[in-house]
């Protein structure tokens, strides 16, 4: 690897921590990088889990208290999520990079549009009853779900939880953000642990991008004040198609 492209891989780092901390979506750039970088489209989705895993963490921390108060209705969820993204995680190793990477175009493009519909997906208003629990089966049942597709890919995974937890779970959006936080990190430990025993996981490159997202995400909360959202919202969208006609072009090639 040259000294360009190890500095590629950290700025692609450091602005997906950007991103993700102003308006989410840094998934399109490390994958991206990666990919364009020369890794498998396999491994290049097994090292952006690892390396977007830290955020996870870090979110989840912060709302710990909450998390405290509806540990018991989070638990249900939580252990339906291993199973869901245990199952994603096998499917994606199940094939090889061909296949994967005729699934790659047709996953940007739907992730993409989850990512342009999040501000009318994300419940914006409080439900009236704080309960800790879900009110049916609907709950773990599309939890279950979006865990395999997380397992599976991930990128717009927060996205689609916020959206069906604000369906099926009372509270108001901070305590469907702390659900969401805690949700992903278990399904992003699950969908490690597969590929890690996988062996798809690069670690150089993983190593490259880490601090870059650690310290992307930091500065992203200073330019998350300064900068309109809708205009992070674009850049992201942008990247998004463009990766996606990137690949269409690439499979037809």
């Amino acid at each position: 690897m040259s000294l360009l492209e190890a500095v590629l891989l950290f700025l692609s780092g450091f602005f997906a921590g950007a991103i993700n901390a102003v308006a989410g979506g840094g998934t399109f750039l490390t994958f991206g990088a990666m990919t364009l970088g020369g890794i498998s489209p396999i491994s290049a989705n097994a090292t952006s889990s690892i390396v977007q895993f830290p955020g996870y963490v870090t979110s989840t921390l912060a709302y710990w208290s909450d998390i405290k108060r509806m540990w018991r209705g989070a638990l249900v969820l939580a252990l339906v999520s291993v199973l869901g993204s245990l199952g994603g995680a096998m499917i994606l190793l199940s094939l090889d990079n061909p296949q994967f990477q005729s699934m790659v175009p047709w996953l940007l493009v739907a992730a993409t549009a989850l990512f342009a519909a999040g501000p009318w997906l994300t419940p914006k208003r409080a439900h009236q009853d704080e309960a800790s629990r879900g009110r049916s089966l609907a709950s773990p049942f599309l939890q279950f779900f979006t865990a395999i597709y997380g397992g599976f890919f991930g990128a717009g995974m927060g996205i689609m939880m916020l959206a069906t937890l604000g369906l099926t779970e009372s509270g108001d959006y901070h305590r469907l953000n702390a659900l969401k936080n805690m949700l992903a990190t278990v399904i992003a430990i699950v969908a490690i642990a597969v590929f890690v025993s996988g062996g798809v996981v690069a670690w150089l490159h993983a190593a490259l991008m880490a601090p870059g997202v650690a310290l992307g995400g930091w500065s992203g909360v200073w330019a998350a004040r300064r900068l309109p959202q809708g205009v992070v919202r674009g850049v992201v969208i942008a990247v998004g198609l463009a990766l996606a006609a990137y690949y269409f072009h690439r499979n037809a090639g």
